[in-house]
C-alpha cells in the first residue's frame, strides 16, 4: 500500500495541528525564505553563495513537507470521539486502561501519523496498538516488546 492510498486516520486535535503546520508553512515561512531566497540571489555569483544555497535547500524542504501535510489531509480519515463512546471493545481513539506487571498505565489508541509514546498515544499499526484493536475489557493479550514478551489485561476501556 502506497501512501497515496492509504488512510490517515487523526483525531480532531491532530487534524487541527495538521491544518496549523500546513497553514504556518504557506502562509508565513514560504514566503519568507522566498524573500531570502530573492535577496540571496541579487548578491550576485551564486556558485559561492551560502545563503542562496541554504534557502534554496530550505524552500525544497518546505515544499515538501507542504506536498506532505496536503496529501495527508486529503487522505484524513477523523477519528470521532462518538465512534468510540459506549464502546466496549478498543477502537480507534479509545483511552484504555491495561495492567501489566501489577500496574496500571492509561492508553490512547491513535493514527500512526499522531502517535506519541510520550504522550501515551499509540499507534493501531504499533504491536500493543494491534494487541488491542477489537479486544473487550478483562480480555488478555501478550505483546511481543524489545524486553520479551509482556502481558496486558484490559482493565477499562473509554
Amino acid at each position: 500500500m502506497t501512501l497515496n492510498d492509504k488512510k490517515m486516520y487523526l483525531t480532531q486535535k491532530g487534524l487541527d495541528e495538521l491544518k496549523k503546520e500546513c497553514d504556518e508553512l504557506v502562509k508565513i515561512k514560504r514566503p519568507e525564505v522566498v524573500r531570502r531566497l530573492s535577496a540571496a540571489r541579487d548578491m550576485g555569483d551564486l556558485s559561492e553563495n551560502a545563503e542562496y544555497t541554504a534557502a534554496r535547500e530550505e524552500l525544497a524542504f518546505i515544499d515538501g513537507r507542504i506536498d506532505e501535510l496536503e496529501l495527508f489531509l486529503k487522505q484524513a480519515v477523523l477519528i470521532s470521539e462518538e465512534d468510540h463512546k459506549g464502546q466496549q471493545f478498543v477502537t480507534l481513539g479509545s483511552e484504555v486502561t491495561v495492567k501489566y506487571d501489577g500496574k496500571n498505565a492509561v492508553f490512547t489508541v491513535v493514527g500512526e501519523w499522531e502517535a506519541d509514546p510520550m504522550e501515551k498515544k499509540i499507534s493501531h499499526e504499533s504491536p500493543l496498538g494491534k494487541a488491542l484493536m477489537g479486544k473487550a475489557v478483562h480480555d488478555e493479550i501478550e505483546v511481543d516488546a524489545p524486553v520479551g514478551k509482556i502481558n496486558y489485561k484490559i482493565v477499562s476501556i473509554k
